[in-house]
């Protein structure tokens, strides 16, 4: 489906620099003086709308989130929510994924979480997938040593592409659901797309997985 374009995004997101963070080099090795508090910094990458990191920033007030969206026309429908909900503890950030090692010093993301991301189904798009091996690279880049990865998918064919992914990069498998929403896990916090496909009758996949010991 085609995004629509909104020629305005960017001078909206500029207008709200307490929300979207402008100039992230210049933090690179100083985010945990960013926010107003200190604590762990979770990121979300593929943050669509912000209903996930809008909505778990609500869950843990003692813990600092980012939401990483590469597409601005898509960034301010999760700064429309963030306005509204007033949130201290999570910022939007209009990135690529790929790009992470520009703006985080090593060890200073916590945790990662990849929900619903474009599962890229074409073998020659491979590498665009967000579990692919490069990508797992930057990740551990700049995670804490042995961070972790949540990852949240209704495809089969990209969950199943994961976890050997993981599994070939070395990672520990800390917990696999096949079907999340009947499983006994407490604490799910749904994006729009989990509603949307949750709702239709597909399955949701979830896993937590941990980087190696270097």
């Amino acid at each position: 489906m085609r995004m629509r374009n909104k020629p305005w995004a960017k001078e909206k997101m500029n207008e709200y620099p307490q929300y979207v963070i402008q100039n992230p080099e210049e933090q690179k090795g100083k985010w945990k003086t960013y926010f107003p508090q200190e604590g762990p910094l979770f990121i979300e990458i593929g943050t669509g709308k912000g209903r996930f990191i809008t909505e778990m920033a609500k869950a843990h007030p003692d813990t600092n989130f980012i939401g990483v969206e590469l597409s601005d026309n898509v960034l301010v429908s999760a700064l429309d929510r963030l306005i509204e909900a007033e949130l201290p503890n999570v910022k939007l950030l209009n990135a690529n994924a790929k790009n992470l090692g520009l703006y985080f010093e090593p060890g200073e993301i916590n945790r990662v979480y990849l929900n619903f991301s474009d599962p890229w189904p074409k073998t020659r798009h491979e590498k665009r997938r967000l579990t692919f091996k490069e990508f797992l690279a930057v990740y551990e880049s700049v995670l804490v040593p042995e961070g972790e990865i949540h990852f949240k998918t209704d495809n089969q064919g990209l969950f199943e592409y994961s976890l050997v992914s993981f599994s070939h990069y070395g990672m520990k498998l800390n917990y696999v659901s096949l079907d999340l929403h009947n499983s006994d896990f407490e604490g799910n916090i749904m994006t729009e797309y989990e509603e949307k496909f949750s709702n239709k009758g597909n399955r949701i996949y979830r896993c937590e997985v941990q980087f190696p010991k270097r």
